[in-house]
C-alpha cells in the first residue's frame, strides 16, 4: 500500500462508512486510485465458464453497485468485477445508517437492502462501457414486488447485452424472504425461469448463483442437486453470514449481513462442501474474508476457481487485488502448479 493510499483510508475511517465508499467511488471516478491494469502471466491465466480472465481474482458485487466506476475498476488489478446487485426498479434501500465498520474484526455489517438506480440506468451506463474486460451483473429482486423470482428475469433481459455474466442472487440477508429461494422447489423453478431467459437471449452467457453461508448440510445438498440439473454455470459462495461468533468490534450486534475476516472459515468449509457434493462438476466462486494471497490461495485449494472480495478493500486499500494476484503467482510457483485450474480442490479434504 502506498503512502497515498495509507493516509487516504486513515481520512474515511474519520467519516461515516456510506460517504467514505461514495469518496472512493468518486476517486476511481477521477483516476485518483491506483490503475496498473490486470495482473496477469501463464499461471494466473484462467477460465471460468468459457470466460478468460487474466489472473483469478475478481471484484465482488456490492462495491459498484450502480456500475459507475466500471473502468477504472478493470484497470485495478482485477481479473474480473461484478456489479450490482441490480433490480428492475429503483429503490433507495433501507433506513440510514445502514453500512458499519468492525475495524478490530476486519470486517462489515450492511443491511442497504438492494438500494440501486435501477435496471435501465445501469444498462445504459453498461452499454457505453468499453469491452476490455470481463464485467458481470449481480441480479436483484424489488424489496416491493409480489414475484420475486421475476424480478431476476426482468433484470437479466433488460442487461443481458451489455454483460459478460449474470448472478442469481437469493442469499441476502437484507431483503424481506429472499433467502426463502433457497429452498430446493423454489430455487429450481426459479433457476428453470432464468435458464428459460437466457436461452432466449442473442447472447446466452454464464449464470452463477450466489448462495448465503447459514445453510446446513442437508440445505447444500439439495442446492448442489439443483445447481446440478439446472444448467447453470456455477455458484458463488458465499454471500454475508447473520452469524455474530466472537466479534469484538462495539457494532457488533447491528443488524444486517456480516462481511470480512470473520466470515473466511465458514464460507470456505461451504466452498469444499459444494466441491464435494458436486464432484469438482460444478466451478465454484469462493467469496467471504479474502484478504491475502494465502487465504485467495486456500479457497482455490478448498475447490474455488476464482476469488472475489470487497470488504478486505476497506482496510487494505485498492492496491490489495493486484498484490494478492502477484503473491498468489508465487505461491503457485512454490508449489509446482503450472496453472490455478492445476491447483483447485487439491486441499478439499482440510476443510470437509
Amino acid at each position: 500500500m502506498t503512502l497515498a493510499e495509507r493516509l487516504a483510508l486513515a481520512a474515511m475511517y474519520r467519516i461515516d462508512p456510506e460517504t467514505g465508499h461514495r469518496l472512493a467511488i468518486k476517486a476511481l471516478q477521477l483516476g485518483l486510485t491506483p490503475a496498473s491494469g490486470p495482473v496477469t502471466s501463464a499461471r494466473l491465466h484462467t477460465t471460468l465458464a468459457g470466460m478468460s480472465l487474466p489472473n483469478p481474482i475478481g471484484l465482488a458485487a456490492g462495491f459498484d453497485k450502480n456500475a459507475t466506476a466500471v473502468a477504472p475498476l478493470l484497470q485495478s488489478g482485477f481479473g474480473f468485477i461484478e456489479v450490482g446487485a441490480a433490480t428492475p426498479k429503483p429503490q433507495s434501500g433501507n433506513d440510514k445508517p445502514r453500512l458499519f465498520r468492525l475495524r478490530e474484526d476486519a470486517a462489515a455489517i450492511n443491511r442497504f437492502g438492494f438500494n440501486n438506480d435501477g435496471a435501465d440506468a445501469i444498462a445504459t451506463r453498461l452499454a457505453n462501457r468499453k469491452d476490455n474486460g470481463i464485467v458481470g451483473l449481480n441480479l436483484g429482486a424489488n424489496k416491493t414486488s409480489q414475484d420475486k423470482a421475476a424480478d431476476f428475469c426482468k433484470v437479466l433481459q433488460r442487461c443481458a447485452p451489455y454483460i459478460n455474466f449474470a448472478t442469481v442472487n437469493v442469499s441476502s440477508p437484507n431483503t424481506e424472504k429472499l433467502r426463502d429461494l433457497q429452498g430446493k422447489a423454489a430455487l429450481a423453478s426459479l433457476l428453470a425461469d432464468v435458464m428459460e431467459t437466457r436461452a432466449a437471449l442473442d447472447r446466452p452467457m454464464p449464470v452463477f448463483l450466489k448462495i448465503a453461508p447459514d445453510l446446513d448440510t442437508a440445505d447444500l445438498e439439495d442446492i448442489a442437486e439443483v445447481a446440478t440439473t439446472s444448467g447453470i454455470s456455477g455458484i458463488i459462495a458465499t454471500n454475508t453470514t447473520l452469524s455474530r461468533d466472537g466479534l469484538r468490534s462495539a457494532d457488533r450486534d447491528q443488524q444486517g449481513g456480516l462481511s470480512g475476516q470473520p466470515l473466511f472459515e465458514r464460507s470456505t468449509k461451504i466452498l469444499a462442501q459444494l466441491s464435494q457434493l458436486t464432484d469438482g462438476t460444478v466451478p465454484l466462486i469462493g467469496v467471504g474474508g479474502v484478504s491475502n494471497a494465502e487465504q485467495a490461495y486456500a479457497k482455490i485449494r478448498a475447490g474455488a476457481s476464482v476469488v472475489q472480495l470487497y470488504t478486505a478493500l476497506v482496510y487494505g486499500g485498492l492496491s490489495l487485488a493486484p498484490q494478492i494476484a502477484r503473491d498468489l503467482d508465487r505461491l503457485l510457483q512454490r508449489d509446482g502448479f503450472a496453472t490455478v485450474a492445476d491447483a483447485v480442490g487439491t486441499a478439499r479434504g482440510e476443510w470437509l
